[in-house]
């Protein structure tokens, strides 16, 4: 599973890597000992979400663990559709709040700084987390099919949802068209213009698919912009510049 996880990785990231090469010739020029230490973080990350995930693919396979079905039958048809959204929304919540979590400056230096070493971020960044960031996230999809009943192929598409925006979060371009992030159902989506600014300001726009939390919780400062447009050279997104003050880890946020 260790080993899947890592070539779901390289292909995805590898694919809008080279889209982005195609698209935006020398957006990444001069990052490459940085997306070195990308692909080294994810790899790593990958052995560590391929440990539950295995755990719970020999469970299910063998001793009848979870509530993963492969019968369409058992649930409702409508049911499949709807088990994609929980997931995603159950997904977002925890992602949201163990994000906030890592933005404590205990933690922040500990681990979310790695993450945030990658200034601009690029389509390698998606699973650069230090071991213990890594842990947080490689353990939620394998406890939620222990609650909620999901099919195997809705489960899939779970899981290619995730990679996909994980990557595109972070490539330093928007890849989906404008009516996605600009019109009323970017109000709702997180695609790259929103969690660049993450990126950028450190202290707004946790969450992973939805704008939801970050809309509840007054975290939510929009869509930003990527420098590189508006630049003579027209190389680098938003992320390029660091923040005022300097290191990263002074930018770590205390949650109340």
């Amino acid at each position: 599973m260790a080993a899947i996880v890592a070539v779901r990785y390289l292909l995805a990231s590898g694919a809008f890597a080279a889209a982005t090469r195609l698209r935006h010739p020398g957006l990444y020029r001069g990052l490459d000992a940085q997306i070195r230490r990308e692909i080294a973080w994810s790899l790593a990350s990958a052995a560590i979400y391929g440990v539950p995930a295995g755990i719970i693919a020999w469970g299910w396979a063998n001793r009848g663990w979870t509530l993963i079905y492969s019968d369409l039958a058992t649930w409702p048809l409508w049911y499949w559709p709807l088990s994609v959204l929980l997931y995603l929304a159950a997904h977002d919540t925890w992602f949201y709040w163990t994000h906030r979590l890592m933005h404590r400056p205990r933690w922040f230096r500990l681990a979310h700084a790695v993450h945030h070493a990658s200034r601009p971020p690029t389509a390698w960044a998606a699973m650069a987390f230090h071991p213990i960031e890594a842990l947080t996230g490689a353990i939620v999809i394998p406890l939620l099919v222990f609650f909620i009943p999901i099919h195997v192929t809705a489960l899939a598409v779970v899981l290619t949802v995730m990679t996909v925006m994980g990557v595109t979060n972070h490539m330093g371009w928007e890849i989906w068209p404008a009516f996605m992030w600009r019109g009323p159902l970017g109000a709702g989506l997180i695609t790259a213009s929103h969690h660049q600014r993450h990126h950028v300001e450190y202290r707004c726009n946790y969450g992973l698919y939805f704008r939801f939390w970050d809309r509840v919780c007054g975290t939510d400062r929009g869509v930003g912009e990527f420098a590189w447009a508006g630049s003579a050279g027209g190389r680098r997104g938003s992320g390029a510049a660091a923040p005022a003050g300097g290191s990263a880890r002074l930018h770590a946020e205390t949650v109340d």
